[in-house]
């Protein structure tokens, strides 16, 4: 039976590094080498591979360079040491819910979920900071950033407090571009491959913030920048011109057709003057000229009668055509494909609604001040500095993740995105989840600013921070749109998930005395986590979803469980003794032909719980025998 410690892989949350070194090994093996710390990548291979020209290191080169990048890199890809650990008392609808809402830093929260969450959002919408002087910048701390979190929200003494980042510090957008840019980094591997990533933000950081989404996303997926109108009369008017909008960035993870959706209140300014059985269309070239020249996508593309088709390059000394769909693409949807006039188009089938309009101006995207109402009249005060109006939140789900989508929001702020994620799908008949993210910033009651908030908070009954009015702001939503909606029987409720320390203990001897340390560390989990904060890091990381069904039985009087129709069976009682270890063995192999999952079940126990080494021994071969060969303990 292998015992899963801090150091096994099963421990942690994923291993970046080691992934993006797979990949390159995958296409390239030749470029793999044995440098003095281990696996490594040649240079000098890479530089073949690519001609030397194209790779540099020269200090003069384009790009967006900051001090503190590369760090900010590094921290993007070294592992979480923490868990999330699930709090049934604070949640709504605990067993049926499919929404997620985790307190805690949303860069160690992004890691934790890379593992269940890889390629699985559709739309992630978020409203940062936007670095006016005010804002709080989160600050990173590359040693243990869990302890940091800690410290900053008060939940350990000793903390220190959170103090805003002005221009007067020296490294004012430096510090706002350390803290985004790894979390970006780590958004886009949770994106499916047709995801989008909207991000509200104001003048202070637009250009530096599209050149980081550039970097990050690729220059190519930058869809659009919209301009949202804000305000309308008292429109900020304190410098020389009156500012009175925002922008709302927007990038794709890869560029596809149709990644953005239909606004479906906006009119179509497309002419279908064609039409088949599937309904009226109109015709859209498939070669168009690009910026950026991809090889792969230019090639003779042959027709349904042996035509030979070649992409028209108007600067033939550098190619800068391509076609939109890829070669296999083509192969797969020839039937879709129109030839014509010697060129080939592709079917736009008429849908209601337009495309979205990157001017979004209309009272029906809203106003700042429908936030703040909105607010207001949900909770009874203004609670919030500047929320966003579900109006516009509305609009940016129902066009960036059709009716069926993952929407992650990690600076979940007011909570508006859960709020118009329910909303949208009430109006549509959606089936929507949302997984928000907020940092439980302390309130300080001492200033006019979060007296009232935390004022309320006291009234709740809850602890001064800004993730639990974003709860309560979700609960209260969802009781109004059950209210405004009463034919509506879609998810309403939410799971709560807080950052906190691994379950798991890491080795940390004391020099002066081993001899204790050893006995210290032989039950190397954290005294007072319960079997759910044990079971809920297993999902964490053996990468399922944190919603994922999960089913109780008792058997040999021990509490199974079984998550995931069968993928993952754990028992994680404190005590096992020899003679519960057949009778237990046996219940479980019987569900688990019951369950008859498709693929290979892990079997998870508490390493502590047996008896002598014995009992554990004779455990795992009674399931190996019986086909489950994956056996664990913790």
């Amino acid at each position: 039976m292998q015992i899963i410690d801090a150091a096994s892989h099963l421990a942690q949350s994923t291993d970046l590094v080691a992934g993006n070194i797979d990949q390159l090994k995958a296409l390239f093996p030749e470029l793999i080498t044995e440098g003095p710390n281990g696996t490594a990548v040649n240079v000098d291979v890479l530089k073949a591979l690519v001609g030397d020209q194209t790779v540099t290191d020269a200090d003069e080169k384009y790009g967006l360079n900051w001090h503190g990048k590369r760090r900010a890199r590094q921290l993007a890809l070294t592992p979480s040491t923490g868990t999330l650990r699930p709090c049934p008392d604070e949640s709504v609808d605990w067993d049926t819910t499919q929404n997620l809402m985790i307190e805690g830093d949303n860069l160690e929260v992004l890691k934790l979920l890379q593992k269940s969450y890889v390629g699985k959002v559709k739309l992630i919408y978020i409203d940062p900071p936007y670095n006016t002087g005010k804002d709080f910048v989160y600050p990173d701390n590359f040693q243990d950033n869990i302890k940091n979190y800690l410290e900053l929200t008060g939940q350990v003494e000793g903390g220190r407090k959170i103090s805003s980042n002005t221009e007067a510090s020296g490294r004012f957008h430096t510090d706002w571009l350390n803290m985004m840019y790894p979390r970006l980094k780590l958004a886009r591997n949770l994106l499916r491959k047709d995801g989008v990533i909207f991000i509200s933000i104001d003048d202070k950081e637009i250009d530096n913030l599209i050149k980081a989404c550039s970097e990050v996303f690729g220059e190519e997926n930058h869809i659009a920048s919209f301009i949202w109108k804000s305000k309308s009369g008292g429109a900020n008017d304190s410098g020389e011109v009156a500012v009175d909008h925002e922008y709302v960035v927007c990038f794709s993870r890869e560029r596809t057709d149709n990644i953005v959706g239909l606004d479906p209140d906006a009119v179509a300014t497309t002419t279908y003057n064609n039409e088949d059985e599937h309904g009226r269309y109109s015709l859209e070239r498939l070669d168009k000229q690009n910026l950026q020249y991809s090889s792969s996508m230019d090639y003779d593309l042959v027709g349904p009668d042996g035509t030979i088709y070649k992409l028209e390059h108007r600067d033939q000394t550098r190619p800068n055509a391509i076609w939109r769909w890829s070669k296999d693409k083509v192969k797969n949807n020839m039937d879709s494909l129109v030839f014509k006039d010697g060129h080939v188009y592709t079917k736009n089938y008429e849908k209601p609604g337009g495309k979205p309009r990157s001017l979004l101006v209309d009272e029906r995207f809203g106003r700042t001040r429908t936030g703040s109402t909105e607010v207001r009249d949900l909770m009874g005060g203004e609670y919030f500095s500047n929320p966003k109006p579900t109006k516009l939140l509305k609009t940016i789900a129902a066009i960036g993740s059709g009716s069926d989508a993952i929407v992650l929001d990690f600076f979940a702020g007011s909570g508006t995105s859960g709020h118009s994620v329910m909303a949208q799908n009430a109006v549509d008949g959606g089936q929507r989840s949302y997984v928000l993210v907020q940092l439980p910033e302390p309130l300080d009651p001492e200033t006019k600013e979060q007296k009232a908030a935390a004022e309320f908070c006291d009234q709740l009954g809850k602890p001064r921070n800004i993730a639990e009015l974003t709860k309560e702001r979700l609960r209260r939503a969802a009781t109004k749109i059950k209210a405004d909606n009463p034919l509506f029987t879609g998810d309403i409720g939410f799971r709560v998930f807080k950052l906190d320390h691994s379950n798991i203990r890491a080795w940390n001897p004391n020099p002066a005395d081993l001899e204790a340390s050893l006995f210290d560390h032989q039950d190397h989990l954290l005294e007072g986590r319960s079997e759910a904060d044990l079971l809920f890091e297993l999902l964490l990381k053996l990468g399922l979803d944190l919603c994922v069904p999960i089913e109780q039985r008792t058997i040999a009087s021990r509490e199974v469980h079984s998550v995931g129709g069968g993928v993952l069976m754990a028992c994680l009682a404190e005590r096992i003794t020899a003679k519960q270890v057949e009778p237990l063995a046996q219940g479980i192999i019987d569900w688990h032909k019951e369950l008859a999952p498709a693929g290979d079940t892990t079997c998870v126990f508490r390493d502590s719980a047996f008896e002598n080494d014995v009992a554990k021994t004779n455990l795992a071969a009674i399931l190996e025998q019986h086909g489950i060969q994956n056996v664990r303990s913790l």
